[in-house]
């Protein structure tokens, strides 16, 4: 057996000497540390960032497409991983996160979210229905009141007791305006509960809402009727007085009869139940460029009463007061034989109109007034014109 050595007694002085060293060795070793930066945590400047990225510390959830950390990205893969998960556990975390966005009115994502969750075969249908159901809802609060329609009906096809959708189908029936399947709906509900009174009362919206469609559907093919009626009618007489267009389809389709200057683009040619027409006229003044507009002329009126009408006041550019009825010509161009004809002013517009010569352009009356004998009215009517080439 080995003999132990005795130990060594330390003397006061050897004591103090070994404490000096063992201090003077640890300040060395901290002094050491102080140099190392420690880089295994998060940097100083982005710590706070960091933290809210962190699964335990984070307020909200990632956004569709962020960058996941590395703990958020596993945690994820063990929620998600079809091999650790059964197809029902797998609808059931993601009818759990549309619950989560439904709550945060997230509702894009919670569509995304139930879609997910319907891949999965579960064999139950009452939990389908749930999912079709929740699916709507979310569609609804996103007005696509279609889809949460259909949504709403698949419900009921899997589960024919399932109250909260058919409320919805209700609810979006009424909002698509199919006012007969609102009432069928609220019917149904109201069967199961007569005190019902949301379904009640959407009940007797969508029956007055269905009335007033019909009300309005009935005037509004009264109108359609009226407005052939006043087509036809217009045609006729046209065809009756023998009036002539540069559009060959102006009789046969009403935006060819309709004026592009901006006074009368609302006014065109209309034909009222006696059979007398009402014409759009612009009336140009060559010498000092300027024009008048009638809106709704009537045919009955001789040229000579329009021109009294016109010069009741004097023209704002007549300084010499030559423009009076009796001291003008009126003319009107052929644009097809580059003409140019003066009117007779004791006729009426409608025998203005029915002129072999006379040809109307874009559902419009254009006539120019000149005074008689001016170098103006010889130079309109001398003017050199370009013949249009149209055949009828």
């Amino acid at each position: 057996m080995e003999e132990k050595q005795p130990k060594k007694v330390l003397s006061e002085q050897e004591r103090l000497e070994l404490a000096a060293q063992l201090d003077k060795d640890l300040d060395a070793f901290i002094s050491s540390l102080e140099k190392k930066r420690y880089t295994e945590g998060w940097p100083e400047d982005r710590w706070e960032e960091e933290m809210a990225k962190h699964p335990f510390f984070m307020q909200k959830s990632p956004e569709q497409g962020e960058e996941l950390s590395p703990l958020m990205e596993g945690l994820q893969q063990l929620k998600y991983d079809p091999q650790e998960n059964t197809e029902q556990e797998l609808a059931d975390t993601y009818k759990e996160d549309g619950k989560f966005y439904m709550q945060h009115r997230k509702f894009r994502m919670a569509v995304l979210s139930y879609t997910e969750a319907l891949r999965y075969k579960v064999g139950d249908a009452a939990y389908k229905a749930i999912l079709y159901n929740n699916r709507s809802a979310a569609n609804y609060m996103l007005k696509n009141y279609r889809t949460s329609l259909q949504d709403a009906q698949k419900a009921l096809q899997l589960n024919s007791d399932y109250d909260k959708a058919r409320w919805r189908a209700a609810q979006c029936a009424s909002a698509l305006d199919r006012f007969e399947l609102c009432v069928e709906l609220c019917d149904t509900i109201l069967q199961r509960d007569p005190t019902n009174s949301a379904a009640i009362e959407m009940r007797k919206d969508c029956l007055a809402k269905k009335a007033a469609q019909q009300r309005d559907s009935r005037k509004e093919a009264r109108q359609e009727r009226e407005k052939q009626e006043q087509w036809d009618r217009l045609v006729t007489e046209l065809k009756k007085r023998v009036v002539k267009f540069e559009e060959r389809k102006a009789l046969h389709d009403e935006r060819y009869l309709r004026p592009r200057l901006a006074p009368l683009e609302d006014f065109m040619v209309t034909c009222d139940e006696s059979g007398v027409l009402s014409w759009p006229v612009v009336f140009c003044y060559p010498e000092f460029q300027t024009t008048d507009f009638q809106q709704q002329l009537s045919e009955t009126t001789t040229m000579q009463d329009v021109l009294e009408q016109l010069f009741v006041e004097p023209l704002e550019c007549d300084k010499a007061g030559l423009y009076r009825a009796k001291k003008v010509n009126v003319y009107y161009e052929n644009r097809i034989l580059g003409l140019a004809y003066m009117v007779d002013k004791s006729k009426t517009i409608q025998e203005i109109v029915s002129e072999r010569t006379f040809v109307v352009f874009q559902g419009t009356l254009t006539f120019y007034i000149l005074v008689k004998g001016s170098k103006q009215e010889e130079s309109f009517v001398t003017q050199p014109r370009i013949p249009l080439k149209i055949e009828y």
